[in-house]
Order: structure tokens, then sequence, then C-alpha cells
């Protein structure tokens, strides 16, 4: 089981977009995640008749590290860690370190 999930709310906390909020798109691999809103870079895109695609400059999201991202606690309003615990009927859930509140409820 990750810490980070995909449709989880996440703030960054290094980087040129340090202290924006998103929601994890998608997890790219083990250690890169995809957020909405974050990391946007500008790609020179050659048009491509077949597909319909205009070419130009487009602005699109890359994939941040795992590590330059830490959970988002509406609670306390601020980043947090995660950690497990095993429960008797739904088995192993997240749950906040600081305030112990269950995240997978």
């Amino acid at each position: 089981m990750r810490k980070i999930k995909k449709g989880d709310d996440v703030i960054i906390i290094t980087g040129k977009d340090k202290g924006k909020r998103g929601t994890v798109l998608r997890m790219v691999s083990t250690d890169l995640v995809l957020i909405e809103g974050a990391n946007k870079v500008k790609k020179h895109q050659r048009p491509n008749p077949n597909k319909g695609a205009p070419g130009g400059i487009v602005e699109m999201e890359n994939p941040i590290q795992v590590s330059n991202v830490a959970i988002y606690n509406p609670i306390t309003q601020k980043a947090d860690r995660i950690g497990f615990k095993t429960l008797e009927g739904k088995g192993k859930v997240r749950y906040f370190k600081s305030s112990g509140e269950l995240l997978d409820a």
C-alpha cells in the first residue's frame, strides 16, 4: 500500500511550485506522480493531421517526485505525514500522523 494514491489532495513542499495544492491525477511510476495544475511546462508540438492535433506551443503538466509532495490535511490545513493501521473488518488503512484521523474512512 502506498502513502500517496490517485485522487489524494497533496501539497508541493519543494521546487518551483512550492506551496501549491492539487489532486493526484495518476501515478506515473513508483516514484513519480502527476498533479493537477502543478509543474506546468511548455512543449513545442508538431501538427498531426492523422489525429487532428494542431501544432503550436502546448502547456502540459510534468510528473513530480513523490518525495517532493506531502498529503494535505484539511483539518490542520497543512502538509502531513501518513501512517498505517490495521483495523478489524477494514484491513490496512492510512491515517494522519498529527491528528490520528483516518484517511481511508
